[in-house]
This record gives structure tokens, sequence and C-alpha cells, in this order.
């Protein structure tokens, strides 16, 4: 069950002291700092109405003075060079079919995880439950929506335009905005993009309300004149959340075969308003994404984009967990179950859980697109940012042709987008534009 702040706190989000307090806490709590001493105090403070702001500031100044546990048991430096992994690359002659399949995955499975994006709800066992009453157990096409709204399975308010035959379009998402908007980078600033070219692009071209945790707080210090790094730092207890992950993809699509380059693009992005697992996860994704267009197989690519993320990291250790219960031959349901026994003690939003649940779904979904991204949409918590990165790595593997159109016929090579002056853009169109940078990096 979610913690009873966390359930009060989570709508506010990033304009309530009492908000980045409590996950300030809990950030530290989970990364090696002894502040559990500071519960009672934080629990305090966050039930208060309407709050004391000074007070809340004065916790957060004296949680930030805390040391790490000299014995923690892992090493998660800031920064990270990733080994030289590296693979042939695909022909160019399918280079184009791959890339299309990748763009078309990602929104896909960002799509068909849109209704049930809230992990304070939608664990698997509800999901499940939803949609065998909606007789779409389990997942093979869109999710239906079930009318009236139901108070017991309250879908996502996206559900009139992300439901089985309610499509028409990509829906607007920020994990297919930052897609975009990482293509838009890498044509105007090329492959030498600073951090500051992250920031500018973002307050160009991203509304701020499009935003969310870590992005909206690096957003706000951007805006407060503050600079890297401090814009990843200062009250942003969001930073190891899933937000850098879902820009990711982008940095693999135009590096097929070389996941070391698409972490480090990764890195370098993500380190605008996340540290630790925060960018690992990003490494991780674009790395796995890299991989996918000449990895032997998803266990091959799953390798190595492990290869690319330090070893002695909290992420680390919890893939490798999920790819050692594949390995030897767990069904998928106790898979599942296992993940959540493990990270359910992070916020639903966090980076570790959701990669354990997008490793698991590709996994046990053995190379098949809609068993991937319906598995790893089921698995829960952030459902359709996993179902978007999932849906890229099975998208690359089969190419926009292995895609039921069933999937894609309710686009009409078409998205969404805040990002200015994309709107409407045509999936083929931000195809052809990423292979015109993969290629020119082949």
């Amino acid at each position: 069950m979610p913690d009873v702040n966390e359930l009060m706190l989570f709508g506010r989000r990033e304009i309530d002291p009492r908000t980045l307090l409590f996950y300030e806490w809990r950030q530290r709590l989970e990364s090696g700092y002894p502040v559990a001493e500071f519960e009672s105090q934080v629990r305090a403070l966050v039930a208060a109405e309407p709050g004391e702001p000074a007070e809340c500031w004065a916790v957060f100044d004296r949680l930030e003075s805390v040391e790490r546990d000299p014995g923690w048991g892992y090493d998660e430096s800031e920064t990270v060079a990733p080994p030289s992994v590296m693979r042939p690359v695909a022909p160019l002659p399918e280079l184009f079919e791959r890339i299309h399949g990748g763009w078309l995955g990602r929104c896909v499975g960002c799509t068909l995880g849109k209704p049930l994006e809230n992990g304070f709800v939608w664990a698997p066992a509800r999901i499940r439950a939803y949609l065998e009453r909606a007789n779409a157990y389990p997942l093979t096409d869109y999710v239906p929506a079930l009318l009236p709204p139901s108070p017991e399975y309250p879908l996502n308010p996206s559900w009139p335009v992300s439901a089985k035959g309610r499509i028409d379009g990509v829906p607007r998402d920020d994990d297919v905005d930052y897609t975009v908007l990482g293509l838009h980078l890498l044509e105007t600033c090329g492959t030498n993009f600073t951090q500051s070219d992250v920031a500018d692009a973002w307050l160009t071209h991203l509304p701020f309300l499009r935003t969310y945790t870590a992005e909206r707080v690096a957003y706000r210090n951007l805006v407060a004149g503050r600079k890297p790094p401090q814009v990843a730092r200062y009250r942003n207890p969001y930073r190891e959340w899933i937000g850098a992950m879902i820009r990711a993809d982008i940095y693999g699509y135009v590096n097929p075969g070389n996941p070391a380059r698409a972490a480090e693009l990764a890195a370098r992005d993500a380190g605008l308003s996340h540290i630790g697992n925060g960018i690992y996860a990003a490494m991780w994704a674009a790395a796995l994404i890299a991989a996918a267009f000449t990895a032997d197989g998803i266990s091959d690519a799953l390798s190595v984009a492990q290869q690319c993320i330090p070893e002695h990291s909290r992420l680390y250790a919890a893939v490798a967990e999920v790819i050692a219960d594949h390995d030897r031959g767990m069904p998928w349901e106790l898979a599942l179950a296992a993940i959540h026994r493990r990270h359910d003690h992070y916020n639903w939003v966090h980076a570790i859980p959701n990669a354990c649940l997008v490793t698991a779904g590709l996994l046990w979904g053995a190379g098949d697109f809609t068993r991937s991204i319906a598995l790893t949409v089921q698995g829960g918590c952030d459902t359709d940012s996993n179902g978007a990165t999932a849906g890229s790595v099975a998208g690359i593997r089969v190419g926009d042709s292995g895609i039921p159109t069933r999937w894609t016929d309710p686009f009409h090579d078409r998205l969404h987008s805040a990002v200015f002056g994309h709107d409407g853009s045509r999936i083929s169109d931000l195809a052809r534009r990423t292979q015109r940078l993969a290629a020119s990096r082949t």
C-alpha cells in the first residue's frame, strides 16, 4: 500500500515545500543516508495545513547536511564513462524500417499505457481485474474504457484520447515530447551539444506545465538563474526518478550498434535534471535501444546495456535480479511479484522499479511485439513510460512492417505534441529525420 503521505502530497507535486521535503527525506533514506531520525518531524510538517514553508526548508537543509553512510553497499558516483561496447551497424537499406519501427513502437507503447498511468491505483492485480472485466486480458489491443467511469477503476484523465476506439493520432505525452525535442536538439546542435543547449531547448520549445517531477524542478531552477550541476540538485528530490530515462530513446535511435555512444549522449542530457540512478537509467535505456539494432536477441541487448552502467549501482543489481529470474525459468507472474516485493518501497515513478518492469516485459515477451508491450504495461508503475521504452526496443527488433497494423492504424501517421512547431508531425517524417542523423554516424 502507498504511504498515506504520498497519496496526500503527490497531487501537490513540485509546488509545495511539504511535498519536496517528504520526497527529499525519502530520496536520502533510499540512497544510503542515515536520516530515519527525521521521520516524525517530516511527517508532522507535511501533515500541517497550510504548512510552514520556513520550517520545511530548515529541515530540508538539515537533511542535505547529513553524510552518506560509509558502509553503504553501493558505489553510485555521479558520472561514469561507459566502456567501449560496440556492435556492427545494421545495413543502411533496412535502417529506416528499424528506426521507423522504434518510433512507432514508442508511440504505441506509450498510448497503450496511458489509461492505466497511476501507480498508486493501478497495481498489477487491479490492472488484471479491470482488463478481465472488460474482456481484454491479456492485452492484445488498446485498453478499453468501461463506461460509465467507476471510482473503483479510475482511468487516467487521458482515457478519452487513449482508450481503444478513441485514438486519433498519437496522444500528446511527455514520453513522446522528449523524443521529438531530442531530435530537434541533435539536428540543431549536433552530438556535441551541451547541457546548456538542452536547457535552451526546454525553455524555448517546451511549456513549463508540460514538464513533471525532476524536469519541472530543473525548469524552475533554470528560470531562477541556476546553472548545471545545481539545476539537477537544488531542492530536487525527484533526481533519481524516471524522467531522464524517458528522454533517452533518441540517442539510441541515432547510434545503431553503438550503445556506448548512445549512453554517453543520454548521460549528458540526463545530467541537467538527474543524478545517480536517474542518469544510469537513461544510459541503460539508450544503450539497450542502440544494441537492439544489432543484438542477437533481447537477452543479448540487455546484457550489452548492463555493460554501460556502473556495476556497483542499485540499478545494475536490480536489473540483474530480473535477468537471473528469467534465466532460472521463473514464470512471468512470479517474476513480476518479485520485482514489486523488492522495489515497492520506491515511488512508482522511480527509475529502478520501472527499468525492472521494462526488462521483464522484454524478456518474457520473447521478441513478440504485442506480448512485450502488453506484459510491460500489465506490470504497473509508470505504465505509459515503460510501454514506450519497451515499444522502442520491440519496434526496432521487428521493424515497422512487423508491428501489427491494429496498433498503428489509429495514428494516421500523426502525433500530437507540446513541443513548439511539432504538433501534428508525421511519424514517418520524424523517422526519416532520425535516419539522416543515424546514417551520418555510421
